[in-house]
């Protein structure tokens, strides 16, 4: 392809949400082809033996897994629309950092809070990147309004949610992928704020 007589080409701009992607993807295709039991075995969290290797892998290995396409292309869509412009602010490591901090508070949680609920998606990491992502322009002393606007509108409809409707929806999940994404946000500005 060509504009302006140069040639455009395709770059690999955001490593870290392009990656996360790719792994998402594949373990979609495997547990389609394992019939779900590699969501089971490993792309999904539940209460299960602190002696089995198992258990810490499905601690971060849940954020991968999805239940089917429409739960996947819920999740992806949004990751890849906020991920790389966060990806750019905040570098490639720092994406890491969030996206497992979310993955072992939310998997964590999971096990210590509910005994009886298997829990896989990257729902966790779509609400920190979210959250993350409203603090983008934060200046020294101020809150950005549409920080305050995104925490009630996202984590409020949560919190109703959790209270009167009935669905396969990890409330919790969300309202903790927000806070880790919130209070993650605040301290990486708050740290580059003070390099300057």
């Amino acid at each position: 392809m060509k504009s302006n007589g140069k040639k455009i080409k395709i770059s690999f701009n955001s490593p870290v949400i392009l990656g996360f992607t790719l792994i998402c993807f594949a373990a979609l295709i495997l547990s389609y082809v394992t019939n779900g039991a590699s969501n089971n075995a490993i792309f999904s969290v539940y209460r299960s033996s602190l002696f089995s290797p198992l258990t810490y892998v499905r601690l971060v290995g849940h954020i991968f897994g999805h239940a089917g396409w429409e739960h996947f292309i819920g999740n992806i869509m949004l990751i890849l629309v906020v991920g790389p412009l966060l990806e750019e602010k905040y570098g490639s490591l720092n994406m890491v950092f969030v996206i497992l901090a979310t993955a072992l508070v939310t998997g964590i949680a999971n096990c210590m809070l509910f005994s009886n609920v298997q829990l896989l998606g990257a729902s966790g990491v779509v609400f920190a990147l979210i959250l993350l992502s409203s603090f983008t322009s934060i200046k020294e002393g101020r809150i950005p309004l549409t920080f305050i606007l995104v925490a009630v509108i996202y984590i409020g409809k949560q919190v109703y949610d959790g209270l009167f409707v009935m669905d396969n929806v990890s409330n919790l999940t969300h309202i903790l992928g927000g806070i880790v994404g919130a209070s993650l946000g605040y301290m990486m500005n708050r740290n580059k704020m003070s390099r300057y």
